[in-house]
Parts: C-alpha cells; sequence; structure tokens
C-alpha cells in the first residue's frame, strides 16, 4: 500500500508545484513506483509534466465529481515509474458541486482507495487555498509537506495552516503527520536566506527537513520543456537537491529498496 503525501500551503509562490513534481520524478527514478496527482485547478504539475490540460478527457476532476475511475484519468509519464493524474480548470467549479454531497470531504480519499495499493508513493499537489479540495486532500493523505521559501514572509500564514491541519486530524483523518517542513528558493549569498532558514529551524527544530532547496536555473526552465528537473539535467544542483529529499524521505519511512542499485543510491 502506498505512503500518500500532501504538499500544502495557502501561501502561493512557495515551490510548492516545483516541489511536487520533482519529489515525485526523483522517487520514480529511485525505483519507486509513484503516482504524481494534481488538485489544483490552475493544473500547473499537469503542463510541467508534459501534457496540456486542454487536451486532458479525463481528470481528478471528473474522478471526484462524476465517479470516472481513475484508472481512465491516469496518465504515464516519459519518467519510467511515474503517472499522472492529471487536473484541468474544471477543478475549479468542483467546491461549488461538493458542497450538498454527503461525505464530501472523504471523495478524493474513495478516488486514491481504488488505486493506492499500486503505487509506492502518491504526492499531491494541492492548491494555494485551505479550500475543499485542499481539505479532501489532506483528508486523503497519510502525510503532510509544506514548502516555505526562504524569503521575508516565510512564516506569513503557516500558522493558519497548522491549524487547519489540526483540524483535519481530530475531525477527519486522525492518522495525518506533518512529514516535514521543507525550505525552498534558498540562496546561499543572501543574508536573508540565511535568517529565514535559521528561524524556522528555531521555530519547528526536528520538523524541518534536513535538505534545503536552493534557487537553481534548471530547476525554472523544466517545466517550460514538460519535464521535471531529473529528465532536463540530472546534474545541476536543483536536481541533487530533490533527489536528497526524496531519499530523505525514503529513510525517514523505512522504505528502501532491497535492490542493490537502488540501495547504493539511497546511501
Amino acid at each position: 500500500m502506498s505512503k500518500i503525501i500532501a504538499l500544502a500551503n495557502q501561501k502561493g509562490g512557495v515551490g510548492k508545484t516545483t516541489s511536487s513534481i520533482n519529489l515525485a520524478a526523483s522517487l520514480a527514478v529511485l525505483d519507486f513506483k509513484t503516482l504524481l496527482v494534481d488538485a489544483d485547478p490552475q493544473a500547473n504539475s499537469t503542463s510541467g509534466i508534459g501534457f496540456d490540460p486542454r487536451n486532458i478527457k479525463n481528470s481528478i476532476y471528473e474522478c471526484i465529481i462524476n465517479q470516472v475511475d481513475p484508472h481512465e484519468a491516469i496518465q504515464k509519464t516519459e519518467t519510467p515509474n511515474l503517472d499522472l493524474l492529471p487536473a484541468h480548470i474544471d477543478l475549479v467549479g468542483a467546491e461549488i458541486e461538493m458542497i450538498n454531497l454527503s461525505g464530501r470531504e472523504y471523495k478524493m480519499k474513495q478516488v486514491f482507495d481504488l488505486v493506492r495499493d499500486e503505487y509506492d508513493f502518491i504526492i499531491i499537489d494541492c492548491s494555494p487555498s485551505l479550500g475543499l479540495i485542499t481539505i479532501n486532500a489532506l483528508t486523503a493523505a497519510d502525510s503532510v509537506i509544506i514548502p516555505v521559501q526562504c524569503e521575508y514572509f516565510a512564516l506569513e500564514g503557516l500558522g493558519k495552516l497548522l491549524n487547519t491541519i489540526k483540524i483535519v486530524q481530530s475531525r477527519l483523518n486522525p492518522q495525518l503527520e506533518i512529514e516535514g517542513i521543507l525550505l525552498t528558493m534558498y540562496d546561499v549569498r543572501l543574508r536573508l536566506s540565511n535568517q529565514v532558514v535559521d528561524e524556522v529551524k528555531t521555530h519547528f527544530e526536528d520538523m524541518v527537513f534536513d535538505t534545503i532547496i536552493q534557487r537553481n536555473t534548471r530547476l525554472s526552465e523544466a517545466p517550460s520543456f514538460g519535464v521535471s528537473v531529473i529528465m532536463h539535467d540530472a546534474t545541476c544542483k536543483g536536481a541533487i537537491n530533490y533527489l536528497n529529499l526524496a531519499r530523505e524521505i525514503i529513510q525517514k519511512n523505512g522504505l528502501v529498496k532491497s535492490d542493490e542499485k537502488t540501495a547504493t543510491a539511497i546511501v
């Protein structure tokens, strides 16, 4: 059975979609069967991994609202071991359509229950809001990663997100854990970046991942080519950062593969 991890932060521009795509791709490269779920109406994970949302027939929206089998929506990507459950703009209306549905917070979980035995990891790219779709993702997830950018307003709104997670834990998903806080957009040349790292680690201590995602040109370029950074340039700093994050998560969850190639990569 797969580990389901949601990447959530209601603050936009924190590297959430970038982290979702590249964490999923890194796990896949390390020989873990991975499903990337685009749960954002902007569909940036869908386009960022090489699919045109306008040409998507079935998406997470159809699965949630029309009970379409997720197997009919899942797309294979160019990266071995990596599949995509895409999104399109119709998802923006899903929250309104779900209001009067019974068990509306569990609709996404019901979708994942049909496929989770087929994957080692399911990575959910949440929308930059704390609406019903994000609540669905947190209710379906085993854990949540919170991307936080190394900039001035880094901790802004983080308390509200943590409070939402506590509410989900108490009312909808008692098993939900915080996988970790991920520091992104780190620029080693800036004193501010170092100050933010120190501040976040002081406040949250062991909740913060050891891996920090650095600003990197290749990382910014990759979505325009419709590929993950590891497919764009596997030797760049961004690719190495996300591979290290994937290894950290694998080790934390005790999921090291037995085959020699992957075991060597993880050490």
